[in-house]
């Protein structure tokens, strides 16, 4: 099936919905404040947080985390930035917040090792979930999320927020489904951000403000060096799913919704740690990956070393068709057609002016906080009228479990064929078995 304009008035319906409402969207204010509980306090977690306070009346009943330190400074953010000015309870254990406390929605912020299990308890309690992605380190665990948001009825959304950003649903909108492409065949996607970390620090005692052994949970406890915790554990297979976990799931997941595919056909990737092979470090640093759709193949590409091929686009995709080339990321689009029509670009949306309160925010990055906004709006929206948000639970494992299925096929050397409906690899016993982590006890794995 050949992805065409025809195909898209055909099934983008809903996709043009969204985008005709994104993003300003018509959400009812609820008559008390909604009880919102953060795990994961962290950068992401309480930016997440914090731009769902600027969108909505909510009450920050609890936040949760490992790091006491952490902990107390987001307690006192928060009763800066909520109406009431109440400091949240502040919990070390997450099953002790979910069972002392109502909640109408909970944000997982915390590393990815933990997504999964924290979310499927949080929708046990009775709680709407905003999980950031990728959603799970597993593909066993992707389907028990699925199922369980299933199973309780909850309305979950992924933090792949390039499904809310402002010009990029204008690209999909005025270029992707106007036909500007005409008929897709190909699309690049690539990282070349210096990403990787390359120390190799000496084992230290555990500070006291970190709970390490709950921190690790169900991944392997590592002896203690300072790196897996506050932000280095993106560094290790162990809690994650390297480069192509944490940036090729944003962009997959983008051309997946603007070119409306589904699971990739076939999956290969080959890579390593070519170059900065000092540190402890066990990311790659150099990985390409083939996602192979009906009719059009994806390519993914990063390298944590060197200059980007194109300097406008260090992080992006470029969609190629046989009228045109859309290229686009997370700061821009840039639409150049074949010959001599009319070039269209568009740069990110800022809204410094609206909320300034953005401008005092640590490590915020402005360029998403409008994306953001408008993925938590409608999230609101979609707990309001039981439908499935824009980046639903099972968009999100899609993305992620490709992206994983992507790392299974550079570890096995073979082109993986995962069945969604059989929850296999197909004719791949091995891949099979590597689609499940072992948990370290007493965890259990959600497996579905």
């Amino acid at each position: 099936m050949s992805i065409s304009r025809r195909e898209f008035i055909k099934t983008g319906a809903t996709a043009l919905a969204w985008s005709t409402l994104t993003p300003v969207m018509s959400y009812v204010q609820p008559a008390n404040p909604l009880r919102v509980g953060l795990i994961g306090t962290g950068w992401y977690g309480k930016s997440d947080l914090f731009k769902l306070i600027q969108v909505a009346p909510v009450n920050v009943a609890a936040l949760c985390d490992v790091d006491s330190h952490l902990l107390k400074e987001a307690g006192t953010l928060v009763s800066q930035r909520q109406k009431s000015g109440k400091t949240p309870l502040l919990y070390s254990d997450y099953r002790k917040m979910l069972a002392e406390n109502p909640f109408d929605i909970v944000l997982i912020g915390s590393p990815d090792h933990w997504h999964a299990m924290q979310a499927i308890d949080a929708m046990k309690a009775g709680a709407h979930v905003y999980v950031q992605k990728p959603i799970s380190v597993d593909v066993m665990e992707g389907e028990a999320m699925v199922a369980a948001a299933r199973k309780y009825k909850r309305t979950v959304q992924v933090g792949l927020q390039r499904r809310s950003t402002p010009h990029l649903i204008e690209a999909k909108r005025t270029i992707v489904e106007a036909g500007l492409l005409g008929k897709i065949s190909h699309v690049d996607m690539f990282c070349y951000y210096h990403m990787r970390n390359t120390s190799n620090p000496a084992l230290q005692p555990v500070p006291d403000f970190l709970d390490y052994e709950l921190w690790t949970g169900p991944a392997p406890l590592r002896a203690y060096d300072g790196l897996p915790h506050r932000g280095w554990w993106r560094a290790f297979m162990e809690y994650g799913n390297g480069i192509v976990g944490d940036m090729c799931v944003h962009m997959l997941d983008a051309v997946r919704w603007m070119l409306n595919l589904g699971w990739p056909i076939r999956i290969s990737s080959s890579g390593g740690i070519y170059v900065q092979t000092q540190g402890k470090s066990n990311i790659t640093d150099t990985q390409s990956a083939i996602f192979e759709f009906e009719n059009l193949t994806a390519t993914w590409q990063h390298r944590t070393w060197g200059p980007p091929v194109d300097p406008d686009y260090p992080w992006g995709f470029k969609i190629y068709g046989d009228q045109g080339v859309l290229a686009g990321s997370p700061f821009r689009y840039d639409f150049t057609p074949t010959g001599n029509g009319k070039k269209l670009h568009a740069d990110a949306v800022y809204e410094r002016e609206k909320y300034p309160e953005d401008l005092k925010e640590k490590d915020i990055e402005l360029h998403t906080a409008a994306a953001t906004r408008a993925q938590m709006l409608n999230f609101l929206q979609c707990i309001e009228n039981g439908t499935k948000p824009v980046a639903d639970i099972e968009e999100g494992h899609i993305s992620t479990a490709s992206c994983i299925l992507a790392n299974l096929a550079m570890k096995t050397g073979r082109t993986l064929q995962y069945d969604p409906k059989t929850k296999t690899v197909l004719h791949d016993e091995e891949a099979t078995r590597l689609l499940t982590r072992s948990y370290r006890g007493p965890w259990v794995h959600p497996i579905p």
